[in-house]
């Protein structure tokens, strides 16, 4: 029975980003694809938003002031162990991608990522980027080592230089420097 003027209902979307210019036009552009999207730009704005109502599917940043992506996935997923969640970041490195799937998240999305692409994430359908295995090059293979060296070290730049056999200043170098693209 097709009853005029109903149609299926996309499901809701928690978007949380302490950048609010990318946040919001994030938000936008996903509302124009006809999903409910409620914003968060903290960690302790998402948590209220999802006691509110649970989202159905989550995209949250890796890296916030006042609480971190991971701690985020891991409190939402405690809440509703249904919510899809997508992460995204500025500052991908394998071993964060593994830890944020380990705890539960459907997808790792580096910035800049357009609604398309998350929202294919969300869905787990394949976007053209995700259908050819690149090899990375020697920087950016050096950028996730350290990047997971440090995660290892439980980000202390000390501990992680000693490991990896070079000067912490050095390292701190390297860490405030954008990772290569590929």
């Amino acid at each position: 029975m097709n009853v005029e003027g109903t149609h299926e209902t996309l499901p809701s979307i928690l978007l949380v980003d302490d950048d609010e210019v990318l946040r919001e036009r994030l938000a936008t552009a996903i509302r124009a694809r006809g999903y409910e999207v409620r914003t968060a730009g903290s960690a302790d704005e998402a948590l209220r938003e999802a006691a509110r109502e649970s989202p159905e599917m989550a995209v949250l940043d890796l890296r916030m002031p006042g609480g971190g992506g991971l701690d985020l996935l891991k409190e939402l997923r405690r809440h509703d162990p249904a919510t899809r969640v997508l992460m995204l970041t500025g500052y991908g490195s394998i071993s964060t991608a593994v830890e944020a799937v380990r705890e539960g998240a459907v997808g790792y999305l580096p910035k800049p990522a357009d609604a398309d692409e998350i929202l294919a994430a969300l869905n787990g359908t394949n976007t053209a980027k995700q259908s050819g295995v690149e090899t990375p090059s020697l920087a950016r293979a050096e950028w996730e080592h350290i990047q997971r060296v440090l995660t290892d070290c439980g980000g202390n730049i000390s501990e992680a230089a000693r490991r990896l056999g070079i000067h912490r200043r050095s390292l701190q170098r390297k860490l405030h420097k954008y990772p290569p693209s590929r």
